[in-house]
């Protein structure tokens, strides 16, 4: 229960330094206590501090709110983001990617202690010619940051909250539609946030309980220093960039509404923030252009951030896979993933090392890693196995069973041509399956289109010259109930279909079901083997 300061209160500043968390604020001539911070002193002393050196009982318990809450006059915020409903450009330089991976990663990434007694992470750049190093600061004041000691920073690491990965990639977001966001600030609102990541949806939290949720989860990123040796990279020259706040937490307004008691309820906040120095190297539009910085940034699918939300406590491996893949995958589709590298995002390197190691232990793991798999696919990424490395026999049993027919008659052929095989659906995994595994990959993820468009590349004249002549060309889609007419023509399966194509069946049923198109060369390949005219 949290507590309100109402209209008896006298201002005798009792209370004021008591309060052992500093939840209780002056301004504008009044107290008031923050309801996202107040704790009523548990754990600490039988009554709240604030309620014993009071002497006229002002501090009261704060009851919920009856009614409407008011619109009340805000800040005006920055534009939304996702206008087009599916993606939105965002910062996406290494940093970022180093701080989405300590936000969701924690405790898994290889933190150290200096000879100092601080806690520190690094990551290499270009094979150790230069690197970046995280701290974590001990206030959220922008101007006097400092890194925490050993044992604060583990504490203050173990609170961190995967969620606030989403945060920092709406902050990301924000920061490209600025012209110098290492100078200029942005708003956001509480609204805003909400709506992002969906909690308009929890009708289990009211509404001061999304509120400490969602103004904690905005301070997270906000607690992360970093320090910048880049070595030198194609026309950008050597530079550094001493310890300072990836993001800065400026400001933060409280919004309230009174009731009859003079009690004041907390009904929205808006936040103003400003990028840390780091965008003066790596989103500057200008220095680029110099050939003196770099303006690196990719496209932020709107449903990742739904997604991590939905899946964050039952699948936290997946979570964690679905933000690293969000960057790596604007480096090329052909970018092939050891299974050990996904584990080790997923689940940390010491989880992965003993489930090598103890007997037992790596069942459990296979069965989460296989269930996380799945969930990615349910989302759209599809993992697409090396058939050297990750053959049928030890792919998941999803996989398999994705490939049963609908059709009656074709699910009775199936099960019938299983029965004769070697390895069949329902046969236990091979022996030494988890060593195939540590040495398996997959050749990468078919993205869904709001992930695709990462992956596209501004196009010189020239290229574009030639691709208008070719547009005359351009094949028409083929719908699933011609596919399928075709096919049942020349009396093809799905199966049949797939292993002349070299597609899974599954891909034909999807095709078949107009789930998606194939791509130009698969539509050219289809329309030979089924003959049909353009």
């Amino acid at each position: 229960m949290t507590y309100s300061i109402n209209n008896r209160c006298i201002l005798c500043d009792n209370c004021l330094p008591q309060c052992p968390i500093g939840a209780i604020k002056y301004e504008d001539g009044e107290y008031w206590i923050d309801p996202t911070t107040c704790d009523s002193c548990r754990d600490r002393s039988p009554a709240p501090q604030c309620v014993i050196a009071c002497p006229v009982d002002s501090p009261i318990p704060l009851k919920p709110k009856k009614g409407r809450y008011k619109v009340a006059a805000r800040p005006i915020t920055s534009l939304d983001l996702f206008l087009n409903g599916k993606s939105n450009p965002f910062a996406s330089a290494m940093v970022m990617w180093e701080l989405c991976n300590i936000l969701a990663q924690r405790q898994s990434l290889p933190w150290q202690v200096d000879s100092f007694g601080g806690f520190y992470y690094q990551r290499k750049i270009n094979r150790g010619q230069g690197t970046l190093t995280f701290r974590l600061a001990d206030t959220l004041d922008p101007n006097l940051p400092k890194p925490l000691d050993s044992e604060a920073a583990r504490a203050a690491l173990s609170a961190f909250d995967i969620r606030a990965a989403c945060l920092n990639l709406i902050y990301a977001a924000y920061a490209v539609t600025l012209e110098c966001p290492w100078e200029q600030d942005f708003i956001i609102s509480d609204q805003q946030i909400e709506h992002y990541l969906g909690l308009e949806k929890r009708k289990d939290l009211n509404k001061l309980d999304k509120l400490t949720l969602i103004k904690d989860l905005v301070q997270q990123p906000c607690k992360v220093l970093v320090t910048i040796q880049w070595p030198r990279n194609g026309r950008v020259t050597e530079f550094s960039v001493g310890e300072s706040l990836l993001w800065r937490l400026m400001d933060i307004d409280y919004h309230f509404q009174e009731d009859d008691l003079g009690c004041k309820h907390l009904i929205g906040l808006t936040f103003r923030l400003r990028a840390g120095l780091w965008a003066k190297y790596f989103l500057n539009k200008q220095g680029y252009q110099n050939g003196a910085a770099f303006y690196q940034y990719g496209h932020l699918p709107k449903s990742l951030l739904s997604e991590v939300m939905s899946i964050w406590q039952q699948h936290e491996g997946a979570a964690r896979m679905l933000l690293w893949l969000l960057f790596k995958t604007r480096l090329g589709e052909d970018q092939r993933l050891t299974v050990r590298t996904l584990m080790r995002i997923a689940y940390g390197e010491e989880r992965v090392v003993q489930a090598c190691s103890q007997r037992g232990v790596h069942k459990r793991l296979l069965r989460t890693f296989e269930s996380d798999l799945e969930t990615l696919n349910y989302y759209g990424l599809k993992p697409i196995f090396d058939p050297i490395t990750y053959p049928p026999e030890i792919q998941p049993l999803w996989v398999k069973l994705a490939e049963i027919p609908d059709d009656a008659e074709a699910a009775a052929e199936f099960w019938a041509n299983d029965g004769s095989r070697n390895q069949r659906l329902t046969d236990t995994a091979p022996r030494g399956k988890w060593s195939r595994l540590m040495n398996a990959r997959l050749l990468h993820f078919e993205l869904p289109p709001e992930w695709d468009q990462k992956l596209s590349q501004p196009r010189s004249k020239k290229r574009q010259k030639t691709n208008q002549k070719s547009v005359s060309k351009k094949q028409f889609p083929l719908s699933g109930s011609v596919l399928t007419a075709a096919r049942k023509r020349l009396q093809l399966s799905q199966r049949a279909l797939a292993n002349r194509i070299g597609k899974s069946q599954s891909w034909i049923r999807d095709i078949e079901n107009d789930r998606f198109q194939p791509n130009t060369k698969d539509l050219s390949l289809l329309r030979n083997i089924l003959e049909i005219e353009q």
